[in-house]
């Protein structure tokens, strides 16, 4: 019979198998199936904002929501369905007419193939134009920046067709390489690409799922030497599909203690609802939620 010394893990063997865990934990996150679903922000006039999505980015309402007891409207725009596609969530806090956008959010991006007509029509609908369409500097895409009635920027970006027009949302941080390996290893995104512009004093990097002319990317800008923004009060996050929260939240957790961020909401359904989510925040206090991907499109067919 083996003696109580002799049942004692060695520390060296018991951290080498703590290692193996961990690394088994963190390669949920690179098989999970995600998905962009939506980016949450406020705005001070919901009907406002909608006649402006529709009318000059030609965007769809694809469903509004009334909430009165708690204070709020939601309504929900894109380019295709939301089972499919990236959409904008836009909250309406009811008697709230003016949020601070804060220098860390930087524009999200419409996909045209012909941007110089976009921004004829944008112009003809009342818009503003911040940028006039021509190629981007040191590059040949040509560009454009249009900012809506509550001072959020889109530019506009001219390719060819694509199945996701709304293709970006640019987030700037303060240590890129650092929100690199933090998106790839508690989100499972790939870098797409990365560009150092020395003579502009910034670099970006794309990060997603999939080719950044496919589907919708984040833009993780860094300026040079600004290593934090503030973030004001009106955008809020962007959510993410996956099929376990609950794995999901472990391996957010185990970056965090590397990378720094944190979990803001444990997970488990939302109580009313019963979509099950986590929610956190990354090292420069960017919000994601993580969704349920079956729970979401349940959710959707109820709303049908």
């Amino acid at each position: 019979m083996a003696d109580a010394a002799s049942l004692i893990v060695p520390i060296d063997e018991q951290l080498e198998w703590a290692k193996h865990e961990e690394e088994k934990q963190l390669e949920w996150a690179k098989h999970d199936k995600r998905r962009f679903l939506h980016a949450v922000y406020r705005v001070g006039d919901l009907d406002r904002t909608i006649k402006f999505y529709t009318e000059c980015f030609g965007m769809k309402l694809l469903r509004k929501r009334d909430v009165p007891l708690e204070g709020y409207s939601n309504a929900f725009l894109g380019f295709g369905p939301e089972d499919s596609h990236f959409v904008l969530e836009l909250t309406y806090n009811h008697g709230v007419n003016k949020y601070d956008i804060g220098t860390g959010f930087g524009h999200f991006a419409i996909a045209s193939e012909d941007v110089y007509k976009l921004v004829e029509h944008i112009k003809a609908k009342g818009g503003t134009i911040t940028r006039e369409p021509g190629p981007v500097k040191g590059g040949s895409t040509v560009i454009a920046f249009a900012k809506d009635p509550d001072g959020y920027l889109f530019e506009l970006i001219q390719r060819g067709p694509t199945p996701e027009p709304l293709c970006q949302v640019m987030l700037r941080v303060g240590d890129l390489d650092r929100s690199i390996k933090f998106y790839e290893k508690a989100l499972g995104m790939r870098l797409l690409k990365k560009t150092d512009r020395p003579e502009q004093k910034y670099s970006i990097a794309m990060m997603g799922y999939a080719d950044e002319y496919e589907t919708i990317v984040l833009e993780l800008t860094y300026n040079y030497g600004v290593t934090e923004y503030t973030k004001g009060n009106a955008y809020a996050q962007v959510a993410i599909s996956t099929d376990d929260v609950y794995k999901s939240a472990n391996v957010v957790s185990l970056v965090t203690k590397e990378l720094g961020g944190k979990i803001t909401r444990r997970p488990g359904p939302i109580p009313g609802i019963n979509t099950k989510i986590t929610a956190f925040v990354d090292p420069d206090g960017w919000k994601t939620v993580l969704v349920d991907n079956a729970d979401f499109l349940n959710e959707l067919e109820k709303q049908e």
